[in-house]
């Protein structure tokens, strides 16, 4: 093994040992806190509520350490293990057609990574889920799921990688130009077909009846001037009792979705409130920082990838001797997971700043209360842990945790 690979085995086992210390650090925070709520929170959780969320994350952070073993395990047989290589020596096909080979291999290499992942989604959705009470996924629901997964995937990403592959064959030095052009329509085109056409192939969207809280709502989006093609009711239940709302689509496709959980949940006015927090992300124009930031770091990720895919270096370190554009995609795409890490902090340090920018703005609009309240009856509903660990956050967390969130609120 030479320098670079030994630098890359040691990067592999860095990360490897952060996400367990971070792991271990947030299952210590819940068991240190597990029987006692947090002040703020004694008059509207109970013990038995804490103890269930707690016991619930600490069941998934367990789970979490031992998918960080084998992802890690996964990590290296696929490089310096050979993997890779091995996949390209029993899938040749002709030098004539480069673009197939490749797809086939790109192909092969999805498939076994999807079915080494498929027993931790399966243990998560029929052990703890079900344990928990949140599961309401059948197994046959299941598998319809993951069969249109897969047909999507045929659909769209067989056609899509093949443009990539044949952009980067005659595009030249600058093919990562075009990738990246490609990349940015096929995301806006999404935006705009995912809510009519793809979101509908795994769950039924009806216009929201509830006539006391549609007129709360447009109240709300005529003050605030957002205009959407609707309120859709999802039927979240079907899979599970986890509750939430989001907005979706882009142009005439933008609607407003609340899954039929969050509805039994709360009461209109801490639906209004959840949903003008929604509106505060819309207002402050974080969904369209979000995309313009996402397709920036695209077209440098891309401009790095296309340095590395020309150094045969960069493929025999990484246990690959065949070197093409297909095989230094899959390894840059394995490498980025590993070098995303560090910047974790960073990107969810600001998603937590548009959180509570959203809540601020929820405030302005409707009463602070009714946003409390319905946030609460979320934390109790989705088992959110009242307790993490301050390092963790830093990591982990996309949202404020509960009590700084509810603590903001709070002021005036």
């Amino acid at each position: 093994m030479d320098l670079i690979s030994e630098i890359f085995l040691g990067l592999v086992l860095a990360v490897f040992l952060l996400k367990s210390y971070l792991s271990i650090r947030q299952i210590n925070a819940i068991k240190q806190h597990r029987d006692m709520v947090p002040g703020n929170f004694v008059s509207v959780v109970t013990l038995n509520e804490h103890q269930k969320a707690a016991d619930y994350n600490l069941a998934k952070l367990q789970l979490s350490i031992i998918e960080n073993i084998v992802s890690t395990v996964i990590l290296a047989a696929f490089t310096l293990g050979g993997g890779i290589q091995t996949i390209n020596n029993h899938v040749m096909i002709s030098e004539n057609y480069p673009l197939t080979q490749g797809l086939i291999v790109i192909g092969v290499f999805s498939i076994v990574n999807a079915i080494l992942g498929l027993p931790f989604a399966i243990y998560s959705t029929f052990n703890i889920e079900q344990k928990f009470g949140f599961n309401n996924t059948s197994i046959a629901l299941f598998i319809i799921d993951q069969i249109k997964g897969l047909l999507l995937a045929v659909i769209i990403g067989i056609p899509f990688l093949y443009l990539i592959l044949w952009l980067m064959a005659i595009m030249g030095a600058f093919w990562w130009i075009w990738v990246w052009g490609a990349f940015v329509i096929l995301n806006l085109l999404m935006l705009v077909i995912y809510p009519i056409f793809i979101a509908p192939l795994f769950n039924k969207f009806v216009p929201l009846t509830d006539e006391t809280l549609k007129q709360k709502i447009d109240t709300l989006l005529t003050t605030c001037g957002f205009k959407s093609r609707g309120v859709f009711v999802m039927d979240g239940s079907k899979r599970s009792s986890h509750g939430n709302a989001y907005f979706t689509g882009l142009g005439k496709s933008k609607r407003i979705v609340f899954f039929d959980t969050l509805i039994k949940q709360l009461t209109p006015d801490e639906m209004t409130a959840v949903l003008a927090h929604e509106l505060g992300h819309f207002k402050h124009k974080h969904i369209l920082k979000q995309i313009i930031l996402s397709f920036a770091l695209t077209l440098v990720i891309l401009y790095v990838m296309s340095f590395l895919i020309n150094q045969p270096l960069f493929y025999k370190c990484l246990g690959v001797t065949t070197m093409t554009t297909y095989n230094g995609l899959i390894l840059f795409m394995l490498l980025l997971g590993i070098f995303s890490v560090p910047f974790a902090p960073i990107f969810s340090y600001f998603s937590r700043k548009n959180e509570f920018e959203a809540d601020d703005f929820a405030k302005k609009h409707t009463n602070k209360h009714d946003l409390i309240n319905g946030l609460v009856k979320l934390y109790k509903d989705n088992a959110s842990t009242l307790t993490p660990d301050d390092l963790y956050v830093k990591f982990y967390y996309s949202h404020p945790p509960a009590t700084v969130r509810i603590a903001n609120l709070e002021k005036s």
